[in-house]
């Protein structure tokens, strides 16, 4: 299983990715829970980092799937409560977060594609970039990571105990 900061000792990832991370409004992402179990900085740093390894290895822009993965999901409500008249969450974040996002730093067309487009499936908005599906989809795996994992740890721990119970 991989360290929550093993994204701290790949110098090349911190290097793309550190004047995004030194921003209060980046920062303050942690103020938020995400998935039950994680805050939205840890999940972005998660979507961010997974992304940026797998667009490497794929030979494909892995700057922009970082910055992109990491600003995904810039935006400062609970998710669970706010409720808007103009759409779904799933709908109206990911503009909310590209607009905060364009106001921490300039943005290339992939890195607004990523952002726009990492809801598809909720939504219908079909990614432009194999970029884009990537981060999209590792989105959805680090939230599913994220809430489940928990879980299934507590349920691992009732079985040993169950089972201890019954060698005694």
């Amino acid at each position: 299983m991989k360290s929550i900061n093993e994204w701290r000792t790949d110098s090349e990832y911190v290097s793309i990715v550190s004047d995004l991370l030194a921003q209060p409004a980046v920062q303050k992402l942690a103020q938020y829970t995400q998935h039950h179990h994680s805050n939205r900085l840890q999940h972005s740093i998660a979507v961010s980092f997974d992304s940026y390894r797998i667009a490497k290895r794929m030979h494909l822009d892995y700057r922009s799937v970082a910055r992109a993965g990491l600003l995904h999901d810039l935006f400062y409500y609970d998710w669970r409560t706010t409720k808007f008249d103009l759409g779904t969450h799933a709908f109206i974040h990911p503009r909310v977060a590209l607009r905060n996002a364009e106001k921490l730093t300039k943005l290339n067309a992939k890195e607004k594609d990523i952002i726009l487009k990492h809801m598809f499936g909720a939504t219908l908005a079909l990614p432009k970039y194999r970029e884009s599906w990537i981060v999209s989809l590792v989105d959805d795996f680090e939230a599913e990571h994220e809430f489940f994992t928990p879980l299934r740890a507590k349920l691992a721990r009732k079985i040993r105990k169950r089972r201890m119970k019954s060698v005694w």
